[in-house]
């Protein structure tokens, strides 16, 4: 976001309002990051009693399941879309920050707007617009073990840019702060 756009939202914003917004979005993230929590961790219990029972089924019994397979891998799709962003969510995907760490608080609170800008248009293009066209295409497909539409297993790319999105505004209101925070302290020291 270039300098000049940014005081024109300091402008129109002012300390207090975008408080309170901070305020309720961190409120409503902490509700989504719980949820989510508990999803993730959900899916990674079935998916190791999947696994168990597969190769319980295959080594003992000689009958391997092909529905605890399928579902499995599908499963693991879904954990590591909805993981992603999670972890976007909570800024602790990887990241080279030698370059970043060198730069003033300003210039560096400015890149990781810009990088979360980046990420944003991309989780929107390409999860949320290519990923909904990509599931609805696929709802007359149906799944040869499961029996169950393809779209529904696709669905998972345009939720995870969804929340992506979420996350996206909630990080920004957050780095918006900061940087008017330290802007306000900067003025305030001169």
């Amino acid at each position: 976001m270039p300098p000049v756009l940014v005081h024109i939202v300091f402008t129109r914003l002012s300390m207090s309002k975008l408080n309170k917004i901070c305020s309720g979005l961190n409120w409503l993230r902490s509700w989504v990051d719980r949820l989510l929590s508990w999803i993730l961790i959900s899916i990674v219990g079935i998916m190791t009693a999947l696994v168990t029972y597969q190769v319980i089924s295959r080594y003992v019994f000689n009958s391997p399941s092909a529905v605890s397979e399928v579902l499995s891998r599908y499963l693991f799709i879904w954990l590591v879309l909805l993981g992603a962003s999670f972890v976007f969510g909570l800024r602790e995907h990887m990241a080279i920050t030698f370059v970043k760490e060198k730069l003033s608080f300003k210039v560096r609170t400015v890149v990781e707007i810009i990088i979360e800008l980046i990420t944003a248009v991309f989780a929107f293009t390409v999860m949320i617009t290519g990923g909904y066209s990509s599931a609805t295409r696929q709802m007359w497909q149906m799944d040869s073990a499961l029996q169950i539409p393809m779209g529904v297993i696709y669905s998972v790319i345009p939720i995870a840019g969804g929340l992506i999105l979420f996350y996206f505004v909630v990080n920004e209101a957050k780095l918006l702060s900061a940087l008017f925070n330290h802007q306000t302290e900067s003025k305030g020291e001169s």
